[in-house]
């Protein structure tokens, strides 16, 4: 088990750019293997989660050419049965979008996860898939792993209880080899990334509002792909940003997909000096550069639609709220007790452990800023934005803290240490 010692340094200060977006990574791989031709992908993010995707896809007979550890081609194609196990190790994403896939295939597959990913609710996509048509076995009922007899689709009009990207794609992907169309509704709006890259593929897709509608008999063409920079990633750099007096940072090429900018409002709404340079669209996502400035902030209240388009980002936005003037109050997160940890509960040990004043709630936390924090030793819980989120944090408090079992970071950020000692000294 690998540690980090972290203490504070300088103010996060030069120039950076983001890894490449987890959740697009996972999309664009997927596609072009299910896409005729070539498709070739730069700036893949080569974390442990995306790589599980890639292994996946070719233990389905999918060949993939790695140019570098950040460019590949993948040549699409017909899906044969593995003869062995899919495992996404710690992806929600990998797991759930595989699981659309292998739905709509005429063979068996099985899919699994890391420990954590096995206690993850699957319900959500295993009910749909199998009004679709797919025989899907879990174990306890709603579990990974998940045993997928796919194939003989129907589409199918499903809405959503909770807005869920992961769902969506499921649902759109196994969609893709239905009869008939295939709808999802929404509670609020998720991610779109999939109805994104689906349309730029070829694929019919048709957005009103909080509803996808995937019509059938369109073929997918590979094509060239760039992935934006990951603002999950960047986020952790924003706020170290803010919080720290003398900051001034640049991030290039990220992200800026608005069903991923709620962190950018929520943090805006509390003050924070925030611009977008250079805005430009990338594959068929907006991205941009951020110009992030040492900012004043005060306490505020987030819940509602604004939570799914920042749902990854709360545990940062809860150190950022720790700095901040007054009361914050997250609400509506519920979802964040079934993602890597209960983050519900493991943001609210690890900010305490650094002496926050925060409480959790049943559906969010509330936090007190101006409480003086200082280092300790805190766990990351096998989860990388927990032990992310108290790296920044040690580079800007006072005293020695040391981030146990750090692994989980290679998960989503690999190379996230060096460049954090990069900006801060």
């Amino acid at each position: 088990m690998s540690n980090w010692t972290l203490q504070r340094e300088g103010p996060f200060r030069g120039e950076i750019s983001p890894p490449g977006d987890k959740s697009i990574s996972h999309r664009a791989a997927i596609l072009g293997a299910l896409a005729d031709g070539e498709t070739h992908i730069t700036n893949f993010l080569p974390s442990e989660d995306c790589l599980n995707t890639v292994r996946a896809l070719k233990l389905m007979g999918i060949r993939i050419d790695a140019h570098s550890a950040t460019e590949l081609t993948v040549h699409g194609g017909d899906l044969s049965e593995p003869e062995t196990i899919l495992d996404s190790g710690n992806s929600g994403t990998g797991l759930r979008l595989l699981a659309g896939v292998c739905a709509g295939q005429p063979f068996l597959s099985i899919l699994t996860g890391d420990e954590s990913i096995r206690r993850r609710p699957m319900k959500r996509i295993c009910d749909p898939l199998r009004k679709m048509g797919a025989t899907i076995l879990a174990r306890k009922g709603d579990l990974a792993p998940l045993a997928i007899r796919g194939g003989g689709l129907q589409g199918i009009e499903f809405e959503s209880p909770v807005a869920s990207a992961q769902v969506k794609s499921a649902l759109l992907l196994a969609g893709l080899f239905a009869e008939g169309e295939t709808v999802v509704k929404e509670p609020s709006l998720s991610r779109d990334h999939s109805e994104r890259m689906l349309r730029s593929f070829g694929a019919q897709i048709i957005c009103e509002d909080l509803t996808v509608t995937l019509k059938p008999g369109s073929r997918l063409k590979g094509q060239p792909l760039h992935v934006p920079g990951d603002i999950s990633s960047a986020a952790f750099f924003i706020v170290g940003a803010l919080v720290c007096p003398g900051s001034e940072l640049h991030i290039t090429n990220v992200g800026l997909n608005p069903t991923r900018t709620g962190l950018l409002d929520a943090l805006r709404a509390m003050g924070a000096e925030i611009a977008v340079l250079e805005e430009s669209e990338v594959s068929g996502e907006p991205a941009g550069t951020l110009v992030v400035r040492h900012s004043t902030l005060k306490g505020s209240e987030f819940g509602g639609s604004l939570i799914p388009r920042m749902v990854d980002e709360v545990p940062v936005l809860a150190l950022a709220a720790c700095f901040a003037e007054g009361e914050t109050v997250i609400r509506d997160a519920q979802e964040l007790a079934v993602k890597e940890s209960d983050r519900l509960a493991t943001v609210t040990s690890t900010l305490s452990a650094l002496g926050a004043d925060i409480r959790r709630t049943p559906d969010g936390m509330i936090i007190r800023g101006g409480a003086t924090l200082r280092g300790a030793a805190v766990q990351s819980f096998g989860d990388h934005r927990i032990a992310m989120m108290a790296a920044i944090a040690a580079r800007c408090i006072p005293g020695e803290t040391e981030v146990q079992d750090v692994g989980c970071v290679n998960t989503s950020f690999p190379g996230f240490l060096e460049m954090l000692e990069r900006v801060t000294r």
